[in-house]
């Protein structure tokens, strides 16, 4: 579509977001478009999340690609806040050397014989794969992992269903030793600032969680699970008695409103509180349990600033190893 604007904002019947906004092109009244890429300018990405902003790299540094279908290619000087993909050496200029993130848990995994199962739909995929591994595509080792991506769709549902079946087969299987599963509804509809939806959202995930974790005494392996956005994203770890944890890297579905410096809701034009579509600082709860959890394990109540990456340590102590002395330590 082409848009004259100084923002766009969408219509009521359908708004847009930073989550479901479509192509345009700003055009100027002559209707051509304004601020066109040109050969010889320069293109500096700032971003540095490195998800989302490959995809614009590929477009400013590849003519072509498998879902290109552009008719002009720009030649412009283009670099990265940082090299985004190590693998494709993508971009080939960058401001800062990205770190070399070495020896994450899931390479402890594989080099002690852990056989994993990750599934997330695609929003949440890199989160279980590439962000895990240290910013690393690909496996490990191939043998012993298996990555499952199901495709993304846009209903406060998603594929949780999908995916809490995946994972069920997977626990079913025997196979593997760890299962990593995450579910991204509770933040992705969450950014909506559709309260209805991202209640729906969160009850379709309580339910997917509920089902995971009731297996927990069935379960032939261990099993972790660890919700990522709003204590929803979930990974889940069992052994032959079972076991589970359950936490969350930060709110979201937690307050949907935006709120001054007092608490107090701030109102629209409309008289509406203001929808809060960005993530939140409340402080995020984490749970363990399962049969296979003996007594004497419990919480530690010396660690008041502890977070998220306490974590990995407190899942492989659950695996019954000992955690690298470089790990922050365990939560149990």
């Amino acid at each position: 579509m082409q848009v004259t604007m100084d923002r766009y904002e969408g219509s009521e019947d359908k708004p847009v977001s930073d989550q479901n906004l479509e192509p345009f092109v700003i055009a100027g009244e002559d209707g051509k478009p304004v601020g066109t890429v040109e050969d010889g300018d320069a293109v500096v990405l700032f971003n540095f999340r490195s998800d989302r902003v490959i995809q614009m790299s590929k477009a400013l540094s590849m003519r072509t690609s498998a879902t290109s279908t552009r008719k002009r290619f720009p030649k412009t000087h283009f670099v990265g806040m940082m090299q985004y993909d190590g693998d494709l050496k993508l971009p080939a200029n960058y401001l800062v050397t990205p770190p070399a993130i070495l020896n994450v848990s899931g390479e402890f995994l594989t080099k002690n014989g852990i056989s994993t199962f990750a599934c997330s739909e695609t929003q949440k995929f890199g989160h279980i794969t590439f962000f895990w591994n240290g910013n690393r595509s690909g496996y490990f080792d191939n043998q012993l992992e298996t990555y499952l991506e199901v495709q993304f769709n846009e209903k406060p549902d998603m594929k949780a269903r999908e995916i809490c079946e995946a994972s069920k087969e997977a626990l079913k299987s025997g196979k593997f030793k760890m299962v990593r599963v995450n579910f991204a509804n509770p933040d992705m509809v969450g950014h909506t600032g559709d309260i209805e939806a991202t209640i729906r959202a969160c009850e379709v995930v309580d339910t997917c969680v509920k089902e995971l974790v009731d297996m927990v005494p069935c379960a032939i392996r261990l099993f972790l699970v660890s919700s990522n956005h709003g204590n929803a994203d979930d990974m889940v770890q069992r052994d032959k008695k079972g076991k589970f944890l359950v936490s969350s890297d930060h709110g979201n579905a937690d307050d949907m409103v935006q709120r001054d410096k007092k608490g107090k809701a701030i109102m629209g034009e409309n008289g509406k509180p203001l929808a809060l579509t960005s993530h939140t600082l409340a402080p995020v709860p984490v749970a363990i349990g399962g049969a296979g959890l003996p007594d004497t394990v419990t919480f530690r109540d010396d660690m008041p600033n502890a977070g998220l990456a306490n974590i990995t340590a407190t899942a492989l102590s659950l695996l019954g190893f000992e955690p690298p002395s470089f790990y922050e330590a365990a939560l149990i």
